[in-house]
């Protein structure tokens, strides 16, 4: 007799719940998505023991035939699809037929469903079992309870983590699901407790509010880019709202949440240099196409697809992300970074419909948090603090790093008279620059230089308030912009040094910077053969800073030698960065009144004022109503009622 046999079906099926129904989360989102299948546009999701106890969906969707009860249970049964043609175009969430058969294998399941709102069939089943099957009562929809998951399979319970992580599992889930269809309401009580519940009302903007809370959706821009193929829309944070992962990007494919490297990351291209280094934004991206664009049929979970001309999609979202951006009012608020307040009658400076969002009828908690700064971004050290306060000596800055591009340094600038008829003139050429795409466009300020404090910060007024212009990243910004015009350049204009450069390197490294030549010459740098491991270097671009020729060339090879994939647009984007930052002054020098105002000038010129190359805000605003509050020049009402 031969070796080969069938598998029992109660194995198959076990064996198939293995790849569908990881954890409690999984059963959870199975039958979330069976209920959006059917058209459901309410859905109550209630779980103990965050889900390993029972778990119960109950929608109000279209319910399932009585004489389906008994085969839906069956694997590989499905009413979705009937032939090839229907696997390539999927409009569906679920498809498979593989879902309820594996959940059943595993658990003790009791179903209760109605078509017509007069009678109802309910069955229960165990191990794939039926056990039972009567007549009952209830609305149309269909209600699913699931009991003591994997008890006929405890070794799967050894892979269950703890009762906190399972139910984060769980909220996640809910929450993409309800981003990508913020037409149905969605519930989640674990408990007794409601943790999500979002009002189903079409509206993804009071949607995210439910799932991160008011203050962040409220925060959150809209926007929209398409072509004749895809439609790319959804909410993202401003750069000053950020989160240490980036799992607070949810990408939405035809209302199916899915896992995408790619796409995700143009989400972070979008925002350029806006975002600080190791910081991600919260985004929820809703890209629609035709279904015969996408794979769905990839992965057992679904969440992983195959698209056709990924790139295009991903150009298109990072593309309206940096459109939008560009548009907007950057300059974080002091005050609200500080203490994370809002208040209500404060003006906001960028055009959300918030007005059309109304939380009165959601009972719900912020579920981000993170630990709040104390000081402002950029601060002195106390130790610095100190040091500044205590020694009379001001130190100069090297006027090396004060000259052009970054300073102007107009001779006859010297007296008040003189500083005034500077400041109009940055003001005339601030709203006349907008031909070269400055700050001004989108609303930045015109900035009256008043001092500068600890030789690190500027002190500026506008009519609406005064800023704080942490100078280093005020002139890494405008030196960036600079160099990255130069190096896009690739000019001719070479430097030829009085003394050659002699660089070494072992075998396997000089075999690659040969083979790289090319990308160091797109920004002008030209390496010699010398013998077998050496280069030599005889001009340099003359934009390199005097004196650092040799370490600046290393520093760009050392990109080549660490990323051996790096494009020529990549590596011109990092050099101007690393130029940037050491061309700039740095924190304790300071400055007199005519390079401050220049400083102040270039910045408002600056395509984005907003952020340094490496994403740290450059200035922050405290308004004049955070001054009036703050002086209690505007001050709470107090309650005059007398206590009963």
């Amino acid at each position: 007799m031969g070796l080969i046999h069938e598998l029992p079906v109660e194995l198959s099926n076990q064996i198939a719940a293995g790849e569908v129904i990881e954890r409690p989360a999984s059963v959870v989102k199975e039958l979330v998505e069976n209920s959006i299948d059917a058209q459901a546009t309410q859905v109550l999701i209630t779980v103990k023991q965050a889900g390993l106890k029972s778990i119960e969906i109950n929608d109000n969707g279209i319910g399932i035939a009585a004489d389906d009860v008994e085969i839906a249970f069956q694997p590989h049964t499905t009413s979705k699809i009937s032939t090839d043609h229907d696997l390539f175009n999927v409009k569906t969430l679920g498809f498979r037929g593989e879902a309820l058969a594996s959940i059943a294998s595993v658990s003790k399941l009791t179903v209760v469903t109605s078509t017509d709102g007069k009678s109802a069939v309910r069955a229960e089943f165990a191990g794939n079992t039926l056990l039972n099957k009567e007549t009952h009562a209830r609305s149309v929809g269909t209600t699913i309870t699931v009991e003591d998951l994997f008890f006929n399979t405890p070794a799967r319970l050894k892979y269950v983590k703890s009762l906190h992580t399972e139910l984060n599992k769980i909220v996640d889930i809910v929450d993409r699901l309800a981003m990508g269809h913020p037409e149905i309401s969605f519930r989640l009580i674990h408990e007794g407790k409601d943790i999500v519940w979002t009002s189903g009302n079409s509206n993804l903007q009071q949607t995210i509010a439910g799932i991160y809370g008011r203050t962040i959706a409220s925060h959150m821009m809209e926007f929209e880019n398409s072509d004749e193929d895809y439609t790319i829309k959804g909410y993202f944070s401003k750069p000053d709202t950020t989160r240490s992962n980036r799992s607070y990007i949810s990408l939405i494919l035809n209302g199916r949440y899915i896992r995408n490297y790619q796409l995700a990351n143009a989400v972070i291209r979008g925002y350029g240099s806006k975002l600080m280094v190791g910081r991600f934004p919260i985004a929820v991206i809703d890209i629609g196409l035709d279904p015969s664009l996408v794979d769905i049929n990839v992965h057992p979970t679904k969440q992983e697809v195959r698209l056709t001309n990924e790139g295009h999609i991903a150009d298109l979202i990072s593309e309206g992300i940096k459109d939008k951006l560009s548009t907007q009012n950057l300059i974080p608020d002091a005050v609200k970074n500080l203490n994370r307040k809002t208040t209500t009658d404060q003006k906001p400076k960028i055009s959300y419909k918030s007005e059309q969002i109304s939380f009165d009828d959601l009972s719900l908690m912020n579920k981000i948090s993170e630990p709040l700064p104390t000081k402002l971004p950029g601060s002195l050290p106390e130790a610095k603090k100190a040091e500044v306060e205590t020694n009379p000596q001001v130190e100069k800055p090297d006027k090396q790093l004060l000259s052009t591009p970054i300073f102007d340094d107009p001779e006859h600038l010297k007296s008040w008279d003189n500083r005034m008829k500077q400041e109009k003139e940055v003001k005339v050429m601030a709203e006349d620059s907008n031909d070269e795409q400055s700050g001004s466009d989108s609303g930045f300020p015109d900035l009256r230089y008043i001092g500068q404090i600890h030789g690190t910060y500027l002190v500026a007024e506008s009519p609406d308030g005064f800023y704080l212009v942490d100078q280093h990243a005020a002139q890494e910004r405008v030196n960036y912009e600079y160099y990255r015009k130069e190096i896009g350049k690739v000019s001719n204009d070479q430097q030829r040094l009085l003394v050659t450069i002699v660089l070494d390197y072992p075998n396997s490294e000089s075999i690659l910077i040969r083979d790289k030549k090319d990308i160091l010459e797109s920004i002008g740098l030209y390496l010699e053969d010398f013998g077998q491991n050496s280069f030599v270097v005889n001009t340099h671009p003359t934009w390199f800073v005097p004196g650092q020729e040799e370490s600046t060339i290393r520093e760009m090879i050392d990109y080549v030698l660490n990323d051996s994939k790096i494009s020529v647009a990549a590596f011109r984007e990092k050099n101007a960065i690393m130029m940037s930052c050491k061309r700039a002054i740095k924190a304790n020098h300071h400055l007199d009144e005519v390079q401050a105002i220049s400083l102040l000038k270039n910045l408002t010129k600056a395509e984005n004022p907003y952020n340094c190359p490496h994403g740290r805000p450059v200035l922050v605003e405290f308004s004049n109503k955070d001054l009036e509050k703050m002086f209690k020049r505007i001050q709470d009402p107090h309650d005059t009622r007398e206590s009963e």
